[in-house]
């Protein structure tokens, strides 16, 4: 029964989060166009002198480039991403918890750290190709006449980037992404749990869609907030090719962390930050929705 019950679960968490990654994709390709636009620049004015002015602007300004396709440029990658590493990430977590004896109602905030920080460790570093992918292909901009695009097509890309950089280089980033991936779902999950947590417990709210919605925007802010910095560097990381002589820029989490800071400022590692926020919340909102209605359906308890 209960490898029953995990294999619901896992397969719930899998519909909703790719659900909730192919409706914010558009969302997802304005902040990765954000966060590479005017990069490294030392102009003293490089949230005014980009081509991306902000969100709307932003997106208003792909339409026009490249039409709503351009929205949904990496979307297949997207979708395949969240198949894995969001499966994973929310789907173990509770089989996580209860191994490391956070399964009981009163269980502490730490424990579910570590429960949220492993599941989403484990399930970044297997998708990382799919999350490379997507990167590079909504990062490609605006096709200037005569100009090829940088990959046609998600399979493309995977045999692109294989013949030219090797099959390691599908890995490339692996370092700030898993970094990433273990402080959100560290943040994401158990803030939403523990959010639930205290409504409940204190009777402020009941069992439902309102208590859902409440505890995803909350969750969504307090993990938009938190990754933006590492988001911002794991995007440079992966959207830049390694040359043919391993030439690159950015090297390291670390180190790129240490160049975004000296050209562009502390503001520079928040590049993207309001798109960001506006993916994580509707990302986090659909996700546990649907996860919850899915639970709710197949005789699931509530997180």
């Amino acid at each position: 029964m209960r490898h029953n019950e995990n294999l619901i679960r896992f397969c719930c968490s899998g519909v909703s989060c790719m659900s909730a990654g192919f409706i914010t994709n558009p969302i997802d390709v304005i902040k990765v166009r954000l966060q590479l636009d005017n990069q490294l620049s030392r102009n003293p004015n490089i949230f005014t002198n980009r081509y991306y002015k902000g969100f709307f602007r932003g997106g208003l300004l792909i339409v026009k480039d490249e039409g709503i396709a351009g929205l949904y440029k990496g979307v297949v990658a997207s979708v395949m991403r969240e198949g894995i590493y969001s499966t994973i990430r929310l789907g173990a977590y509770e089989p996580v918890k209860g191994l490391i004896g956070a399964s009981e109602k009163h269980a502490p905030f730490w424990k579910k750290l570590i429960a949220g920080a492993t599941t989403g460790a484990i399930g970044s570093a297997i998708a990382n190709p799919t999350d490379l992918v997507k990167i590079r292909m909504q990062g490609q901009g605006r096709i200037k006449p005569g100009e090829k695009p940088r990959y046609v097509s998600t399979l493309s890309a995977f045999r692109d980037i294989i013949k030219n950089e090797g099959v390691l280089a599908l890995w490339r980033g692996v370092g700030p992404t898993v970094q990433r991936a273990t402080i959100l779902t560290a943040t994401q999950i158990p803030s939403y749990d523990h959010t639930k947590y205290i409504l409940l417990h204190r009777d402020i709210m009941e069992e439902g869609l309102k208590l859902h919605m409440v505890a995803s925007i909350t969750a969504g802010f307090i993990t938009a907030l938190v990754t933006s910095p590492v988001d911002v560097v794991k995007t440079r990381v992966m959207n830049e090719a390694i040359a043919s002589k391993g030439e690159v820029v950015y090297r390291s989490s670390f180190s790129s962390l240490q160049k975004i800071l000296k050209a562009e400022g502390v503001l520079g590692l928040y590049k993207g930050f309001i798109p960001n926020w506006m993916r994580i919340g509707p990302h986090t909102i659909i996700t546990f929705l649907i996860f919850e209605r899915l639970r709710n359906l197949v005789g699931l308890k509530p997180i």
